[in-house]
This record gives structure tokens, sequence and C-alpha cells, in this order.
């Protein structure tokens, strides 16, 4: 047992993997029990029961039973807890296996970890206790808003179901899980504006990235062109993709759907559900209109929305904002002839530039697998291309939204989109990492030999 944890502690990788993987069988086990199940409903076979628990723990939304009326009230618990625990898994699981099983030896992991949350002096239970409390209070101000506007405006509703509501879908928006308790997703509230903005913010704020909230909480003092300059270029690119990606999607939504899926809506209506549809790829996976009727422009800038996602140490998934930025100021500085990338007064790496065009690559290549194996082994995807490859972005980038096509994969599809959730949660490079071997320091070098590229 020792050995075990001692590998855990020093690949952090394996603790997020079998955290995932036990999270995934667990809830299986309990959502297959009958309690779990509404009574009225046909029984859950394993494999739903599977698939469920996974989108869940996943943090990804795509479901084959429906939430509110396959499920009882315990199942929808064990749904709501697995959303909860895989939402904030990879950032206190790697912290806690550290600070339990490292040791003085691991003081290296311990450094890794704490840059990469954005830690000071490798204080990793200030950063455990901050996480867990953010995490409570951005959740407990949703829960509050969205429950009292359902006691206020929801008259017809009983008091409990109004609270429910409101705690599950906070829940489920802060993690980016996209699960809700109605078929039609948050259709019913397309025109309501406290729901649309609650459920934005949340998932924004929660896929952002914890290393971000931190930076911008140390510089809360000073003016705003101070607090700017002292931020971390990771903060900085984020806020600009973040930001830059919504607007963008915001846009192209409104330009490519204004005569067509929102053509009879009033204008004001019409920049509501652009905004929402460009901000929930990102990745929490609801919708506030029927994805069916978007053109296939419109789903595929959805596509390449889900595929990016959120941040880095967040509850969203995707090959992250800071990837993408990263790229594009790689490609710009090639571009204008410099050598080293220079944003904000800061350089960029080679090692995060090679990662990032790594992170990518995998991607990519995840995806045309996947694409290539449901349209080989799902017969019901012939001549539905487009929505197979929506389906295999939305589980790579754990997004839950999908065009009617979850509910058409027979056995073999689901399993595909089983293994994406999950790649896409931890990772490609994580999953590789996790089931590598050892590293092997190769001591035998051969000369350089230059090869053509383009």
């Amino acid at each position: 047992m020792a050995r075990y944890t001692g590998s855990l502690a020093a690949y952090p990788a394996r603790a997020v993997f079998a955290w995932f993987a036990l999270l995934i069988l667990a809830g299986a086990s309990l959502l297959s029990l009958p309690i779990c199940q509404a009574a009225d409903r046909p029984p859950l076979s394993l494999l739903d029961a599977l698939f469920t628990a996974a989108s869940a723990a996943c943090v990804t939304g795509l479901t084959v039973r429906s939430t509110v009326h396959d499920f009882s009230f315990l199942g929808q618990l064990v749904i709501l807890t697995l959303i909860q625990l895989g939402g904030i898994g990879i950032i206190t699981v790697t912290t806690f296996l550290t600070l339990r099983f490292g040791g003085r030896e691991h003081l290296r992991q311990k450094a890794v970890i704490a840059s990469t949350l954005g830690a000071i002096d490798l204080d990793l239970r200030w950063v455990l206790r901050n996480a867990l409390q953010f995490v409570l209070v951005v959740e407990g101000i949703g829960f509050t808003v969205l429950a009292g506007r359902n006691l206020i405006f929801d008259t017809g509703r009983g008091g409990w179901q109004a609270v429910w509501d409101g705690l599950f879908h906070s829940v489920s928006a802060f993690c980016n899980a996209g699960f809700a308790l109605h078929d039609d997703s948050l259709v019913r509230h397309q025109g309501d504006v406290l729901v649309n903005l609650t459920i934005v913010s949340l998932l924004v704020v929660g896929g952002i990235g914890f290393p971000v909230i931190l930076d911008l909480r140390r510089q809360g003092n000073g003016s705003w062109r101070q607090r700017w300059e002292r931020l971390a270029l990771h903060t900085k690119m984020m806020l600009i993709g973040t930001g830059g990606l919504l607007t963008l999607g915001t846009v192209l939504i409104l330009l490519l759907e204004r005569n067509h899926a929102l053509a009879e809506m009033t204008l004001g209506r019409k920049l509501l559900v652009a905004a929402f549809q460009s901000a929930t790829p990102r990745t929490a996976g609801f919708n506030t209109i029927d994805l069916g009727r978007f053109s296939d422009a419109t789903l595929f800038i959805i596509i390449l929305l889900m595929l990016i996602g959120g941040g880095p140490c967040s509850t969203a998934g995707g090959f992250k904002v800071s990837t993408v930025m990263v790229l594009l100021a790689n490609t710009w500085s090639k571009f204008t002839g410099h050598h080293r990338i220079r944003l904000f007064r800061r350089s960029i790496s080679a090692e995060a530039v090679e990662r990032a065009l790594a992170t990518a690559l995998i991607f990519a290549v995840v995806a045309v697998s996947a694409v290539t194996a449901l349209l080989m082994f799902e017969s019901a995807t012939r001549n539905r291309f487009l929505p197979a490859v929506f389906e295999v972005a939305s589980a790579l980038g754990t997004v839950g939204l999908s065009v009617d096509f979850t509910t058409t994969l027979h056995g073999t599809g689901k399993t595909i989109i089983i293994i994406l959730m999950f790649v896409g949660r931890l990772g490609p490079i994580t999953v590789f990492v996790a089931l590598a071997s050892k590293a092997h320091q190769d001591r035998l070098e051969y000369p350089n030999e230059d090869v053509l590229i383009g």
C-alpha cells in the first residue's frame, strides 16, 4: 500500500486518474440501485448508469436518460454529488495526496503543484482551504439568487422543489456540468435575464481557473492600472482570451442566426440567447434554444468553442484558453519575424509553446479517431457527420451540448462517448502520463538534422 500511495504522490496524474475512475464506478453502482431510480420508469441498464455517472463525474452533461423523470430525488442527489466531487477533484485530489503522502522527498512535486495553483511558499493547505471556501461561497451566492427567484416568481411550484432546483442548477453551472432538472435544459428561461446572467456568471467564474481567481484576489489594492500591471501573465491571457471568445461567439451567433433561429425574437432576446449560447460551450452544456434549429455554420462555431473550453485548473474542459492564446502569440511572433514570444513585458518559454502544440495536436488526434470510430460502429450516424463531430467535441470538451444525437447511440457508441468524457476531463496528456511507464533517461544522443516544415 505504501508503495502504491507513494507512486500516487510522486505522479499526481495517476492520482487524478484513480480518483475519477473510482468516482465513476462508485456513482454507477449507486445509480444502479432501484432506490435511485423513478418507480414508474423503465429500469436503468448498467451501461446507462455508467454513462450517467461518467457524465456527472466528468462534469459533461450528456445524458441518455432524463435526469428529472428517470431518477428519484436520491438519484438526483447522487448525480449532484458526483458533479461536485468531479468539479473540484483536479484542484483538491493532487493537493491532498501530496500533503498526505508527499513527505520531504517530494518537495519538487509540491513546488510544481503550488506553482500551478498559484500558492505562495508551497503552502498547499492554504490553497486547498481557499479553493474549497471559494467554491462554497460562489455556489452559495448562485443558490441564493436562483432559489430566491424560484420562490418569488414560480409560485406554482412547491417551496422545496424551488429550493432544490436552485441548488442543483447553481452547482451544475459552477462546475460547468450542464445537468438540468428540465428535459429542455433552460429553454423555459430563455427570456429570463436574472437566470441567464446568474448561470453565465457561475460557469465563467468556475471555468476561468482557480489560479486566475487567486491572482485577482491578491491584487485587490490600488488603481485599475496598478492592479493590471501586477497580474500574472497567465491571468492577463486568460482574461483577454475569455472576454474575446465570449464576445466573438456572441457576435458570430447573432450574425449567423439573426434571420434564422433567432428571426422571430426581439433584439433584446436575440442578444440574450446569442450571449448565453456563446458562453455555455465553454464548457457548461446548458441551452436556452433548440440547437437543432441552428445552421451548420453556427454548429461549427460552437464545436470550436467546445474544443477550446475554459482555463487550466478549473471546472471546465477543453484544451484551454491559455493554450490557444500561446499558439496565437507564437504565430504572431513568427509572422512578425521575432524569435521570442513577448507579451506584456514578459517572455513565453519555448517549453510552454511545445506543450501547447502537443496539447492541441493530441486533442485533434483523439477527436479524429473518435469521430472515425463513431461513424464506423454506429450505423445510426450515417449521413449525420456533423452531429457526430458535434457529439465528439461535446464529450471531449466535457460540454454536454447535443443535437439530439446521444439518445440514438447504441452500446459501442455510448462506450466511445464515456471514454471521451473521461479523457476530456483529465486531459489527454494527463491520461497518457498516468498510464505511461517510468520515464527513462536517454544517455545516447545522435547528431541533429533539420527537417523541412511547410
